[in-house]
């Protein structure tokens, strides 16, 4: 049995090609795509500082859990090892549990919690730890789960979208929503359509989902802000900033929060 630790311990290996530009890593592009999650990370980390200090300073856990995701699956696509597997995907189990502890609104609570927060986020801290504690029953099947959590945000999302007349709100759901189909397609093409990407020589597409998830979070992260504001935060107002500059055609999303000086 090989070590954990080991070259291609991992059942999961992805359509690139082996060891073709270095010898140490074993998905080139695989692995160095990931550093955009470095760039982002640290990035939102700064631009949504004055938010964090007004809603809840656990925020910045979701950051840095999004930085150790890039740092897990960069070492993951280096050396396809089962622990770096495991790293990368328990990884981003708790990143996307943090999110739905902190900005998951109280009407999409189950009933028997009433709208309880607390007692919300013990139920998410259980789920996730039984869940930690499975992934690694069936690892083949770990990053198709996740993608299943990923698609009840989108639904999530898609219900606020038809709540909200907010043009900020809207526009930035629509793009995030995007962002996310080209994502999640580029991943699927890699994991279902593998022949044909070899047979055309071109099997970027999982470094091409790295890219553009990365992108996608600081859009997602924006998007719940919102929402939550409109529920946890009602007396604020939040508008939607783009870096660098808000006249450029493109920019990464952000938040400015401002006290609103109506009544509630």
């Amino acid at each position: 049995m090989p070590s954990i630790f080991a070259y291609q311990s991992s059942e999961v290996d992805w359509c690139e090609s082996n060891f073709q530009h270095l010898e140490l890593v074993a998905e080139f592009y695989n692995t160095f795509s990931n550093a955009t999650f470095f760039i982002f990370g640290p990035l939102m980390m700064f631009l949504m500082h004055p938010y964090v200090q007004k809603r809840s300073r656990y925020i910045y856990v979701i950051f840095i859990l999004f930085i150790v995701v890039g740092l897990f699956s960069m070492y993951f696509h280096m050396t396809l090892s089962f622990l770096g597997q495991m790293l990368d995907e328990i990884a981003i189990l708790w990143l996307l549990a943090s999110g739905y502890s902190i900005w998951m609104p109280r009407c999409y609570f189950p009933a028997f919690l009433g709208e309880n927060r607390p007692q919300y986020i013990c139920l998410v801290i259980t789920a996730t730890v039984v869940s930690t504690f499975l992934s690694f029953l069936r690892p083949t099947i770990n990053a198709y789960a996740l993608n299943s959590i990923a698609l009840h945000i989108v639904y999530i999302v898609a219900q606020e979208y038809k709540k909200t007349s907010n043009k900020e709100l809207r526009h930035l759901i629509e793009v995030t929503m995007v962002l996310w189909a080209f994502a999640f397609t580029s991943w699927i093409g890699d994991r279902l359509l593998c022949s044909f990407w070899q047979w055309i020589n071109f099997s970027y597409l999982h470094s091409i989902w790295h890219v553009l998830i990365s992108i996608t979070f600081p859009c997602g992260i924006v998007t719940m802000a919102m929402v939550d504001a409109t529920y946890e935060m009602p007396d604020k107002t939040l508008k939607v900033c783009y870096w660098p500059r808000d006249t450029w055609p493109m920019g990464l999303p952000y938040v400015e929060i401002s006290d609103d000086n109506k009544s509630c």
